[in-house]
């Protein structure tokens, strides 16, 4: 009965959009190119600072709005005093979400589309992409990064303060202790992981990284003079990731929870909504905050063994269920016109790109073949998204579905190949999408094999699903086998964002890296000047009608490949 009322409201959606009309060769998803508002004039002659704030890995279940068990009264007020944003997208892991930010663009145009950046892997974000920060600095803007980059390191020209910003402190690499700094990437490979600008920033370590990182923000602000020149600040926690450590002070209020690892995790995001607080006393008190805009966003969603919980959403991190890539995101600003409000309007995290370049007075015409769209509107005026679709990614890399083929994809589209995309109301997925179990809230003190099978509704022989996401947020009632023909649609328009894809950037891991020859920590390793070897770029093209798959590697490379990583290791 669900099904079937859903599949009727599915119809009367698609329709009133026109869906089935449009021109799936199109590059753009909408009859005609959304108009870019850059240049916006918000509060006079200097446009506004700019605060992007990031957790790394706290679920859709992960902040007081959403959940009952974890207190976050500062991300409360500043969400209910501005614009929530649930219908906000990011992607399942650490590097595709952060390069999206950076460059505006999905990651099968920057050739990111597998896995993260390892740190022995001679890889880091394009060096045709011009980044965010770059854009914001021809603005006039300062530029500041604080926090986790994870966008590859293995040239100075990667590093952060070459890519934009003005000053940099953070780690490198996507994990480190919280208070020694230290990262590995596998046994034995460790090596220090803090640093000041382009060096190893030795005498910092000690300090618990999310109040050391809210420290130097409030610093920048104070030094700073908010009338002379503009402000961006992109503070990109590694909070909540994994390992879980927070001061004993921030655990005790949960000591009522069970389960020992949400009661850790819980505490790690109080002490990031403790940082928040911070870091908006120092907005108001240095004289910003009437020219500001400040923005909330996670990079995927949380990690069930490790505390996380994106609960009532299906699937996990790493995964293209919504738990994964459905992200939590607000906006607060005194600039807003239309505050208090929840909107629906559908955003991706590569939307904040031109947003924010026009919100700085960026020149429309630098900034052709993004992906992203100028949402500020929708945000601030409530006006409609001109975003109707979102390509949540197309991997040739990663495990492919043994039920798929091209058959099952009406000779469109080979349904072994992870991919997934969001058109309208309905979302499709092909391939292997992740571990795509309900998980409830954690809060028994362990975890029995029943309890992990509460929800099991996994299908192993199916390689595609069809979901319509606005009648069916939790994706409960696949609708493949009674709408073929939107599927169809949807197929042809991954055969579409594949045909604009560059070669997949995946090299192998460098010994020369290791820490323990280059002085103990992690950092650049390859000469600026040095040229960069081929190996590790797969030219491969999915199965379609006229096109078969070629690779550059033999088949055996990619069966030690582990790339079941996504959902597991990160």
């Amino acid at each position: 009965m669900a099904a079937s009322a859903l599949t009727g409201f599915s119809v009367v959606s698609l329709l009133s959009l026109g869906y089935l009309s449009w021109d799936w060769m199109r590059p753009n998803q909408v009859d005609k190119e959304p108009v870019r508002n850059f240049g916006y004039n918000l509060s006079g002659a200097q446009p506004p600072h700019i605060i992007f704030i990031m957790t790394d890995d706290q679920g859709f279940n992960d902040i007081g709005y959403h959940s009952s068990d974890i207190r976050t009264p500062t991300l409360d007020k500043l969400a209910a005093d501005g614009v929530k944003l649930e219908s906000y997208y990011i992607q399942p892991i650490c590097t595709p979400s952060r390069s999206q930010l950076i460059t505006g663009r999905y990651q099968i145009h920057t050739g990111l589309q597998h896995s993260i950046i390892r740190p022995r892997q001679p890889s880091c974000l394009p060096f045709d992409q011009v980044t965010l920060p770059q854009r914001l600095q021809e603005a006039g803007y300062s530029t500041h990064m604080v926090g986790k980059w994870h966008l590859g390191f293995y040239k100075k020209e990667c590093l952060p303060t070459r890519r934009g910003f003005d000053t940099y402190l953070g780690s490198l690499t996507g994990s480190v202790d919280y208070y020694t700094y230290d990262s590995c990437d596998g046994p034995g490979v460790c090596g220090f992981d803090l640093h000041e600008g382009e060096t190893a920033a030795w005498g910092q370590g000690g300090k618990y990284s999310t109040r050391l990182y809210a420290q130097r923000v409030r610093r920048i602000l104070a030094s700073h003079d908010p009338q002379a020149r503009p402000l961006f600040i992109y503070l990109s926690f590694q909070a909540v990731h994994t390992p879980l450590q927070s001061p004993r002070e921030y655990v005790y209020p949960y000591r009522g929870l069970g389960n020992v690892a949400r009661r850790k995790y819980a505490a790690m995001v109080s002490a990031v909504d403790e940082a928040v607080r911070n870091v908006t006393y120092a907005l108001r008190k240095h004289g910003y905050y009437q020219n500001s805009v400040l923005i909330f966003s996670t990079d995927n969603g949380g990690q069930p063994f490790s505390g996380g919980s994106n609960w009532p959403l299906r699937g996990r991190k790493g995964t293209y269920w919504e738990g994964g890539v459905r992200g939590l995101g607000f906006v607060h600003s005194p600039l807003l016109r239309r505050k208090r409000r929840v909107s629906k309007a559908l955003v991706h995290i590569t939307d904040w790109y031109p947003t924010l370049v026009g919100l700085a007075g960026g020149n429309a015409s630098l900034s052709e073949g993004l992906d992203g769209y100028d949402v500020w509107a929708a945000i601030s005026e409530g006006k409609e998204s001109p975003r109707l679709e979102i390509l949540h990614n197309i991997d040739p890399l990663y495990n492919p579905a043994p039920s798929g083929s091209l058959r099952s994809g009406f000779g469109i589209w080979d349904t072994a190949v992870q991919a997934s995309i969001r058109a309208g109301d309905w979302k499709l997925l092909t391939g292997d999408p992740g571990y795509g179990d309900w998980t409830p809230p954690q809060m028994l003190p362990g975890f029995p094999g029943s309890w992990w099978n509460l929800e099991r509704h996994v299908q192993t022989q199916k390689s595609v699903w069809l979901f319509n996401i606005s009648g069916d947020p939790y994706e409960r009632y696949d609708l493949s086998e009674q709408r073929p023909d939107v599927v169809k649609e949807l197929l042809a328009r991954l055969a579409f964002y594949n045909g604009t894809a560059v070669p997949v950037r995946y090299p192998s891991e460098d010994p020369r890296a290791e820490p323990g020859l280059n002085g103990g920590a992690w950092g650049p390793w390859v000469e600026d000047g040095e040229e960069d070897s081929e190996e590790g770029s797969y030219h491969r093209k999915v199965k379609d009608g006229k096109k078969r798959l070629k690779l550059s590697k033999t088949k055996s490379f990619f069966k030690r490949l582990n790339t079941r990583i996504m959902s597991n290791r990160i």
